[in-house]
């Protein structure tokens, strides 16, 4: 009779377990797009660091090639200057040397002497001569090291332009594949959620309108007086009824929401806060688990795929009404049913 009466008291709908459950939903996926971010960011900064080390080595090997560059002009511009004074030298002898002969050829007699100074000039013109086909052959093997160098930088250049077009092209794709991810994620959010919207509003219509049945917020909620007797957690004949309908509904939403979806259906147990005494049970926890099981198990008899199902005891933690009046324990002793990803 206390139970009749506490059916036929007003109840009141609180919204407050769907507005967490949006919120925690809401929650998920952002923590799954900030992981991704993560793992983009991550795979990204070791390409880049890659890149970095690769661009310091050809970087060292530029200031190498030009510091032996500058050395090569130096040696060139000695050479070159070495050149100069042989060939100024060159020119001085050949002027004494004219300069001898047209002594000699006034001379009125042949001068051992002279003769002599002129073939050592001689000598040492040819001497002069020598050094500077030297020097000639060594500047120009001094321009063909300035040209390879020369080509091994513009090398290093190609080589530069093409690792940092590789790094805009990598960069361009990865924030292209953030975007379709993050398209796709928020596509399966809103199929699913519209499967979800159908799914309870079939049941609403399947279940009708009894009394300890109701829609709350994004989960359909079952009184534990519908479906159990006090402190068990074996299913009355009642409540087998109902979660026949319930079967029905969960089989033939299996059938439309595409494979890819990774949808589960969770059943929550939850209790009041009064301590069980049923020497079944050591808590209440023990209760709420046991309950959502056998709601479990009963869907799967009856064909449910047990990959779609989830079980979970949630005990007296997740009250719905904090009052210590009869209503309020028997709002809070409950077997909820909610769909989400898996």
């Amino acid at each position: 009779m206390a139970l009749g009466r506490a059916r036929r008291v007003q109840r009141s709908i609180d919204y407050w377990p769907g507005f967490v459950d949006a919120l925690t939903t809401m929650l998920l996926v952002i923590i799954f797009l900030l992981s991704v971010f993560m793992l983009s960011q991550y795979f990204m900064s070791r390409e880049v660091t890659g890149k970095d080390t690769a661009l310091t080595k050809l970087n060292r090997q530029i200031e190498e090639l030009t510091s032996l560059l500058a050395l090569e002009r130096a040696g060139k511009s000695e050479a070159q200057a070495s050149l100069a004074s042989l060939n100024a030298t060159l020119e001085s002898s050949d002027k004494e040397k004219a300069r001898l002969q047209g002594l000699l050829a006034t001379t009125t007699g042949s001068n051992a002497a002279a003769d002599g100074r002129v073939a050592a000039i001689g000598r040492e013109l040819d001497v002069q001569k020598d050094v500077a086909s030297r020097a000639l052959a060594q500047i120009d093997i001094l321009n063909q090291q300035i040209s390879a160098l020369r080509r091994q930088l513009g090398a290093i250049e190609d080589a530069l332009n093409a690792s940092e077009s590789r790094d805009k092209e990598s960069q361009a794709r990865i924030a292209d594949l953030g975007s379709r991810l993050n398209l796709a994620l928020a596509q399966k959010v809103q199929e699913l959620a519209r499967y979800r919207s159908d799914f309870f509003g079939r049941l609403r219509e399947i279940l009708g309108a009894r009394p300890g049945i109701k829609v709350v917020g994004d989960r359909f909620v079952f009184e534990s007086e519908v479906l159990f007797d006090v402190g068990q957690s074996t299913i009355n004949p009642d409540g087998r009824s109902e979660l026949d309908k319930l079967a029905s509904a969960v089989i033939e939403l299996e059938r439309e929401i595409p494979p890819e979806i990774p949808w589960i259906m969770r059943v929550d147990g939850h209790t009041d806060k009064r301590p069980i005494t049923s020497p079944q049970f050591k808590t209440n926890w023990d209760l709420s688990a046991s309950r959502a099981i056998s709601v479990v198990e009963y869907l799967v008899t009856k064909g449910v795929d047990p990959t779609r199902l989830l079980a979970a005891g949630f005990g007296e933690f997740q009250p719905i009404d904090t009052g210590d009046s009869d209503e309020a324990l028997r709002r809070n002793r409950r077997i909820e049913l909610k769909i989400t990803e898996r």
